[in-house]
C-alpha cells in the first residue's frame, strides 16, 4: 500500500467518524432520502439554495450506514455548497470515487455513489424533471 493511498484511508475513517455537516437544516429549499440496500446504508440531505435558486448555499445529512457512505456523504457536504444544480446533476461515480481517493470494490460503489444519487434525486424532484417515486436510491 502505498503512503498516499494510506493518507485517503485516514482520511476516510475521519470523515466517518466526524462527519462535516451532519444533522438537519432548519427550512431547506428541499430534503431527500435514499437506502441501499445491499448494504443497509440510509442516508437524508436537506440541501438550501441561495437567492438564485440555482447554487447551493447549505448542505446537511444524516442516516446510517457504513464507513464509505458515511464519509463520502461528509465528503459531498463540503464539496457541495457553491455548486449549481446543473453541476451537481453532472456529477457521476467517478468524480465520487476520486473524491474518495482510493479505489472501490464493485461491491462498495453503490455505498461510495449514494450520497451523490440521493442529491441529485432531490435536485431532480425539486426541479420537477423526476417523480419521487422515480428515485433510483431505493
Amino acid at each position: 500500500m502505498s503512503m498516499g493511498s494510506d493518507m485517503y484511508r485516514q482520511q476516510i475513517l475521519d470523515h466517518y467518524k466526524n462527519p462535516r455537516n451532519y444533522g438537519e437544516l432548519e427550512d431547506p429549499t428541499f430534503s431527500h432520502v435514499g437506502h441501499n440496500p445491499s448494504c443497509g446504508d440510509e442516508l437524508e440531505f436537506d440541501v438550501v439554495l441561495a437567492d438564485d435558486d440555482e447554487t447551493i448555499e447549505r448542505v446537511a445529512f444524516r442516516g446510517e450506514g457504513c464507513a464509505i457512505s458515511q464519509a463520502s456523504a461528509s465528503m459531498l457536504s463540503e464539496r457541495l455548497p457553491g455548486t449549481t444544480l446543473e453541476e451537481v446533476e453532472e456529477m457521476d461515480r467517478d468524480d465520487v470515487i476520486d473524491m474518495l481517493g482510493v479505489d472501490i470494490s464493485p461491491m462498495r460503489v453503490k455505498c461510495a455513489v449514494l450520497a451523490e444519487k440521493i442529491v441529485q434525486d432531490g435536485a431532480e424532484i425539486y426541479e420537477g424533471e423526476l417523480d419521487a417515486d422515480e428515485t433510483t436510491t431505493e
